[in-house]
């Protein structure tokens, strides 16, 4: 989703270093993953092609901070209270 984003803490010898990546457009979201010791962050469009990729060494990575966008639950959003639309009349 736009605005989802991942921060990641490298050490960088004697001070740290912070990066971002964030999902710049509508239909992009973020993602991680770990691989034969090297930390991959990548911005990926609705296809599954990535955009943009953010690759440390892990054992170098202090913190990895995923930061999703607020989402509104379903049924707030339909204003859909719990209830069936139409109750079945007692008989």
């Amino acid at each position: 989703m736009k605005g989802d984003r991942v921060e990641i803490v490298v050490d960088a010898g004697d001070t740290t270093r912070t990066y971002e990546v964030t999902a710049s457009r509508a239909g992009r979201r973020v993602e991680t993953a770990i691989r034969r010791g090297v930390v991959e962050v990548s911005e990926v469009t609705r296809n599954g092609t990535a955009v943009r990729t953010a690759r440390f060494m892990a054992n170098r990575v202090l913190a990895l901070v995923e930061q999703p966008v607020p989402r509104e639950d379903s049924s707030e959003r339909s204003g859909h209270s719990g209830r069936p639309l139409r109750e079945d009349p007692e008989t």
